[in-house]
């Protein structure tokens, strides 16, 4: 995560005449992504003709050599869900994505159009996942649908429940054993939430509907446990749980998406919510963003008139148009600590296809 948000820095601050930006569906698996390459062709050709036609083509010399050189550099096999391709006379940046992009479209401006790493870095989720039984205990590091790593240290990996008792007389004692299920569960807690203090990743857990009961009855902070996916104790190898993890985190993403729609709706009531575009831009810039969100078939070309006013526009492929503004807004909304939400979710229809809940 820490290199996504290093890239779109990078790509958001770029003031470059002329920055190229393009965005493909992509496919994971073969033979669906031999199309992809087709589609990057076409793409890359339709990025060199805009140029020539716009620039001239001896300014732009430079960059239509990395146009006709970045279609080799990128292997198709390796594809995700979609694939983003950043060029100007100072950067290559390819980045894939596991998130459909709204369509196939080429960006030329003095910028680049960050809106589908925005929407990568804040659905891309790190997280802590800890596989819980009885017989042993495993923390893992994971990215999405991806372990990392698996986390080993002075506590983990547990190798069975320790606490128990091989005194016959003991099992029968309901309290005794109930005694020691409560102390194994508090220190695999206070184990979890040590590596929970250094890393500031909250946690997934795979493990029974009991497991899950009595750790929560033992934890010291609920708060970071995000649920649990049930056990199926044939299918514990560490991609298969790290997809019931990553279930479990997609489905919290949607509740925090509409979550963040019944925020804005409440919001109007206070007068704190704009919808004018050429008003959303100026309190982005202004840092008084604390809540966009945009519709994700949502995009607007303008042209600038100063820093802070713009003229809309329908002809993208006219000199210095904007391809999209949402990508700026939404850039300066992120970078000055507010919260960005793309959704396919239509009740923010209701509002318009944008709206900017301010902080003051």
């Amino acid at each position: 995560m820490s290199k996504l948000k290093s890239q779109l820095q990078q790509l958001a601050n770029e003031r470059n005449q002329p920055c190229v930006s393009i965005s493909l569906n992509t496919h994971r698996t073969h033979p669906e992504n031999a199309q992809d390459a087709i589609v990057l062709k076409n793409l890359l050709k339709e990025a060199e003709n805009r140029l020539v036609e716009e620039f001239g083509k001896r300014p732009v010399a430079d960059l239509l050599e990395k146009i006709n050189q970045v279609e080799g550099s990128i292997d198709h096999q390796y594809n995700l869900d979609s694939l983003h391709i950043f060029l100007s006379n100072d950067t290559q940046e390819i980045i894939r994505s596991p998130w459909n992009t709204h369509e196939n479209i080429v960006h030329i401006s003095d910028s680049f159009a960050v809106r589908p790493v925005i929407k990568m870095y804040n659905r891309s989720e790190n997280y802590l996942l800890l596989l819980l039984s009885q017989s042993g205990v495993h923390l893992y590091e994971a990215l999405d649908d991806t372990i990392v790593h698996e986390i080993a240290n002075e506590d983990f990996p547990f190798s069975e429940n320790r606490h128990y008792t091989t005194h016959s007389d003991k099992r029968s004692d309901s309290k005794y054993m109930d005694d020691l299920l409560r102390e194994f569960f508090n220190k695999v807690d206070k184990a979890v939430l040590k590596v929970q203090h250094d890393t500031g990743m909250d946690v997934v857990v795979i493990c029974t509907e009991d497991n899950y009961s009595h750790l929560m009855h033992v934890a010291d902070k609920a708060s970071v446990y995000h649920g649990y996916a049930p056990i199926n104790y044939n299918h514990i190898a560490p991609h298969q749980i790290a997809k019931q993890g990553w279930e479990l985190i997609s489905n919290l993403q949607r509740q925090r998406r509409s979550e963040a729609i019944a925020e804005m709706k409440q919001a109007v009531a206070h007068g704190t919510v704009l919808t004018d575009l050429q008003e959303i831009y100026q309190a982005a810039l202004d840092g008084r963003g604390d809540l966009l969100i945009v519709h994700q078939d949502f995009m607007q070309p303008v042209l600038m008139q100063d820093d802070r006013s713009f003229e809309l526009v329908d002809d993208v492929t006219a000199p210095d148009v904007i391809d999209d503004i949402t990508s700026n807004i939404a850039w300066e909304v992120l970078e000055k600590k507010g919260r960005v939400v793309f959704t396919h979710q239509d009740e923010i229809k209701q509002l318009g296809n944008i709206a900017l809940k301010t902080r003051y």
